[in-house]
């Protein structure tokens, strides 16, 4: 068939194209601008992206595409990223770029083109039972991306193919090697969605002014000045500036809270304090890659962040509420991310925190009898 991959310039991708090629398909390539970069925040790396894009399809003989979705991602990615963080909440704009950008903008591009179905480099697989579609971990567990694609329903599912899911990151290596492909040694991409590796609090600082303020501890002493409560997650330990200096003697200091609009940041010593530990959480906006919710209530496991081992939790569902009781206490979750769920291999979708039970997490106390 014909199939449209979503070139980056990285090795994944080129090992998705040398893949669907050797599988016999008529494969192209579309490499997405989505970034106006003007340079003032440090490098981006689109342009050399795209000359690595066209050397691989060059070196398969495939067909080249470059569209700009630009304007897309400002609208239905980085705005909401901002506020969420004028909000006070730590956003992921990675699940929210994949779902508006990589399987929706640019799916609708290759069935423009003429695409029976489109591809990327994810760590992922997908297989159909019992008339369902269901998203799975890739085989390799350790690079496994069905965390930041939860939002995918049964229409994306069907029309795309994940060729390194079925392999080890370090097959991929390996083909890239042996094809020579001019990626093969390429390091791995990190960073926000679409705009790469940059000094993170001066990028934000371009959309959403400092606003120094006092950093405090839960119980009202002074011990620092924060830049601005936008720039700060819930268990961050780098960057605060004040290290061992107050109270216990040796004991790193960690972000336990934030209150945005007395602008205070609040901090305490240790990592594991029970001022970031939660066992509930709502969630909102939920997204379910069967098109509906299970069985409610439900048990399953669930990630708040992406390298986070599962947890075992029961889940209840009402409408566009999403409670989330885990077995054990959870550190630092947060706010603005996602909490995604499991049935083994299986991912179910996942829905956006929205409080906890932790000290500062808002979660209000649930109904008498539940």
């Amino acid at each position: 068939m014909k199939v449209m991959l979503g070139v980056s310039g990285g090795v994944d991708s080129s090992v998705a194209a040398l893949l669907l090629q050797r599988a016999g398909h008529e494969v192209e390539g579309l490499f997405m601008q989505n970034w106006e970069d003007d340079g003032q925040s440090g490098p981006c790396t689109a342009d050399a992206d795209r000359k690595d894009a066209l050397a691989v399809c060059g070196r398969l003989g495939l067909p080249f595409h470059v569209r700009n979705f630009a304007a897309e991602y400002w609208r239905d990615v980085f705005e909401h990223f901002l506020s969420e963080y004028r909000a006070g909440r730590t956003p992921n704009p990675d699940v929210l770029c994949n779902r508006e950008i990589k399987f929706k903008t640019f799916l609708d591009e290759a069935r423009a083109l003429g695409a029976e179905k489109i591809a990327t480099g994810h760590y992922a697989r997908v297989d159909r039972r019992d008339g369902h579609y269901r998203l799975l971990r890739a085989l390799d567990t350790a690079k496994d991306q069905t965390y930041f694609l939860h939002a995918l329903g049964q229409q994306q599912l069907a029309a795309t193919l994940f060729p390194v899911g079925e392999i080890e990151k370090t097959q991929v290596r390996e083909l890239a090697r042996t094809a020579a492909l001019p990626t093969h040694a390429k390091k791995d991409s990190t960073g926000i969605c679409f705009i790469g590796e940059r000094d993170f609090r001066r990028f934000l600082a371009r959309y959403i002014p400092a606003r120094p303020g006092e950093m405090r501890t839960p119980e009202g002493a002074l011990v620092g000045q924060h830049q601005g409560t936008m720039y700060y997650t819930l268990g961050q330990r780098n960057g605060l500036g004040i290290g061992g200096r107050q109270g216990r003697s040796g004991e790193p200091w960690y972000v336990v809270g934030k209150d945005v609009s007395a602008n205070v940041l609040y901090v305490a010593q240790g990592g594991e304090s029970h001022w970031l530990q939660s066992r509930r959480a709502t969630a909102h906006a939920p997204s379910w890659v069967a098109g509906a919710a299970p069985s409610t209530p439900f048990r399953c496991t669930a990630k708040t962040r992406y390298r986070q081992a599962d947890q075992a939790c029961e889940v209840h569902v009402e409408a566009d509420r999403v409670e989330v009781r885990f077995d054990d206490p959870q550190r630092a979750v947060t706010p603005g991310q996602s909490v995604v769920f499991y049935a083994g291999e299986a991912c179910l979708g996942g829905a956006v925190i929205a409080a906890t039970d932790a000290p500062f997490g808002g979660l209000a106390p649930m109904p008498a009898g539940t």
